[in-house]
């Protein structure tokens, strides 16, 4: 392969939550440009690189080998967990599918997926519940990032098992409190997370204009239950926003742009 690996925005932030000297295990691995990456970059001593598909993962064979890294790159034809061993892996990495997806991934093998130092994941969709069910689970959200690209806003997760000690302890109680959590992630408000907030704004948008297409339209008992709904949404984005904003403004004022 003529020069290294160029990731996508939204790969790289993936690749850059991996611990370095993790073996990882890459679910859903595609053509493997990240398995590759994570060689290249030294992020990982070896990948087993796994995917449910025979295409893609022809694919990633042919370009393993021209990155010449079959020394170092497994690839292995299975079914989310399936064929992988406890012990082959660290880290596991799962992204590029939609939230209830990996959730059943996961939950399909829950001594393999638990027997993983760290789970790196880039759910695309049913956001709320899939961070919802780590929670429950047992996992507990150790970093997160949010990146922007062609249009489309991908949150990656970093998370852990949690001790059995700590798991138990966990008050009841403060489950009403996980909500917005749950919704935009825990790690991404406690940063106020510059690409998280352009999210908030647009989703704000997006509310305002359903809701006054609502609120113009036939009353209707379904339009009523679709406006308060609507309604609820907004109060939870709105609170968030405004959880973001300050140490927002203070960063992009010192120096231009949004960092992170």
């Amino acid at each position: 392969m003529a020069g290294e690996i160029r990731l996508s925005a939204r790969l790289k932030a993936v690749a850059d939550l991996v611990s370095v000297g993790n073996r990882a295990c890459d679910v859903g691995c595609d053509h493997g440009y990240l398995s590759i990456y994570l060689l290249e970059k030294k992020i990982s001593p070896g990948v087993l690189a796994m995917d449910v598909r025979k295409g893609p993962l022809g694919h990633a064979k042919e370009n393993v080998s021209k990155a010449g890294l079959e020394d170092y790159i497994t690839l292995r034809l299975s079914d989310g967990l399936d064929k992988f061993e406890i012990g082959e892996a660290q880290t596991l990495v799962c992204a590029g599918m939609g939230g209830r997806l990996m959730q059943r991934i996961l939950e399909r093998e829950p001594l393999k997926t638990r027997a993983f130092r760290e789970l790196i994941l880039q759910p695309q969709s049913e956001l709320a519940g899939f961070r919802r069910f780590l929670r429950t689970a047992g996992y507990a959200v150790r970093a997160e990032d949010m990146v922007w690209e062609d249009g489309k806003f991908y949150p990656v997760i970093r998370a852990v098992p949690k001790p059995f000690k700590e798991e138990a302890a966990q008050p009841k109680e403060e489950e009403a409190g996980r909500e917005l959590e749950d919704r935009y992630g825990p790690c991404l408000l406690k940063q106020k997370h510059p690409v998280l907030l352009s999210y908030l704004k647009e989703e704000r948008e997006n509310l305002r204009r359903l809701i006054q297409t609502l609120e113009e339209a036939c009353e209707s008992k379904k339009a009523a239950e679709r406006l308060t709904e609507l309604l609820r949404e907004m109060g939870y984005t709105q609170e968030a926003i405004e959880l973001c904003s300050t140490e927002t403004k203070r960063r992009v004022g010192n120096n231009g742009k949004n960092n992170h």
